[in-house]
């Protein structure tokens, strides 16, 4: 009869650590993963890898948001945050000159209900040499930058929104940022 029992409190034993370990799946996994803050990673001031052969040295306090940031190896998207203010670069291949590049983040931005460019669009160049178009754009309650790039069969788009006072306090970072940039 000991035997009975001992098999017994061995299946009991046994049945408590699996009903243990389904809690833990069911229960604390999906706990401990909103404890994680999604936007926590702070990347700034080193370079950083946005995809498609395409690097950029974010400001100093930029934080990367994990889930709107995509690299792959002929693309790539990255949402750096600075407070409210979004910055944004997204990479795709292009086979299209400057002005085309600059007419379709132009229109991309103007399909959003209530976005509007604003003012004329003015050269620029990083510090590498990769030439570029830049320009404003307005939005509800927000004011934007864009800038955009082309080369080795890509374009690079920039996009910063914040309000007038976030802009202000962060765009000599930004533009700093924006010079960095650079294809390998």
């Amino acid at each position: 009869m000991a035997t009975h029992g001992v098999r017994l409190l061995r299946n009991a034993l046994s049945s408590a650590a699996v009903l243990a370990v389904i809690l833990f799946v069911a229960f604390g996994l999906p706990a401990i993963n909103r404890a994680v803050p999604a936007s926590k990673d702070i990347v700034g001031g080193r370079a950083y890898t946005v995809g498609g052969g395409v690097s950029v040295v974010p400001p100093l306090r930029a934080e990367i948001d994990p889930s709107k940031t995509r690299p792959a190896a002929d693309r790539g998207t990255v949402l750096f945050l600075l407070g409210a203010v979004r910055y944004v670069i997204v990479v795709a291949p292009f086979s299209g000159g400057l002005g085309d590049a600059a007419a379709r983040l132009r229109e991309k931005i103007t399909a959003t209900r209530g976005y509007q460019v604003t003012g004329d669009e003015a050269a620029v160049r990083t510090s590498t040499g990769l030439p570029g178009l830049a320009g404003c754009y307005s939005a509800p309650g927000r004011l934007g930058r864009y800038a955009v790039f082309v080369s080795g069969g890509s374009s690079i788009e920039v996009t910063i929104s914040g309000t007038e006072d976030q802009l202000a306090g962060q765009m000599a970072g930004i533009e700093a940022s924006v010079s960095s940039i650079q294809r390998k």
